[in-house]
């Protein structure tokens, strides 16, 4: 409890010190909804263009998009101490200092960042969402409700546990793997949208590396009544705790590296 008072106190202290420039917050929260306006405009004209893809109507694809966006910008806004910044750290230093601090060193990264720009992207995603449930006819139930909360919140402890790897990379090379953003960025505009319009290796990927299917994919479509690969009711919320699962084990391997991190110098 007392990790969470501090966690919570941080990121209030980080929101109040970005409005101190009421200005350039405005500007640059405009700018990330123009961008992720943009990213829904593609979603937009599929629909427009095609009626159906690979069976999904356009609803379900606004559905799709609405539950990738509201976890990916609450990760992104809550967590940016490890999705964005910890590679800096470890380049200029400032990490060392967590060292001699009486507190974990992931827990110092995490109160350490929030990026709370990206509220609009998550305001756009919160729209995909009822626009997508409108159009899908969605009979909302406790059960379905249910479904959705855990959804978004193992998908965003899987986003979280993929942008460790980027830092436990970073511990080793000092500089970024550009490789992990295939995973974290492109995992995101890829799965967007339904799994199953994908050929097997992008399925697979998805799947059993970076499973989003499993978090996102799987109670989404028993929401939408169109259970994907036509799997039982109770996977809808079994198979979200894959999440859960991999921030765990990134958690681990991030405390196995620190102890081989050595420090980049003044």
């Amino acid at each position: 409890m007392n990790t969470l008072r501090l966690y919570f106190k941080s990121i209030g202290m980080l929101l109040k010190s970005q409005l101190q420039y009421p200005s350039s917050f405005i500007m640059q929260t405009l700018a990330q909804l123009v961008m992720e306006g943009g990213e829904m405009m593609v979603v937009i004209l599929i629909v427009d263009r095609f009626e159906k893809l690979k069976g999904w109507s356009g609803g379900n694809l606004y559905f799709f998009f609405g539950i990738m966006s509201v976890s990916f910008y609450i990760t992104e806004l809550f967590g940016r101490g490890i999705t964005g910044d910890f590679p800096s750290m470890v380049r200029t230093g400032r990490l060392d200092t967590f060292l001699v601090r009486p507190r974990g060193v992931l827990t110092q990264v995490l109160c350490g960042g929030t990026d709370p720009r990206r509220i609009t992207c998550i305001a756009v995603g919160v729209a995909a969402l009822v626009m997508g449930s409108n159009l899908s006819g969605i009979a909302w139930s406790p059960l379905k409700v249910l479904a959705l909360v855990e959804s978004i919140a193992m998908s965003c402890l899987l986003i979280l546990g993929l942008f460790m790897i980027e830092a436990i990379f970073s511990i080793f090379s000092v500089k970024s793997v550009e490789l992990v953003n295939a995973i974290t960025y492109g995992g995101r505009s890829a799965c967007q949208y339904p799994i199953d319009i994908y050929p097997l290796p992008l399925r697979a990927l998805f799947t059993v590396i970076a499973p989003f299917a499993l978090t996102m994919h799987v109670p989404a479509s028993w929401i939408l009544d169109k259970p994907l690969y036509g799997w039982p009711v109770w996977t809808a919320f079994v198979t979200p705790l894959a999440g859960a699962v991999v921030f765990a084990v990134m958690t681990a391997l991030f405390h196995l590296a620190m102890r081989h991190y050595r420090s980049t110098g003044s």
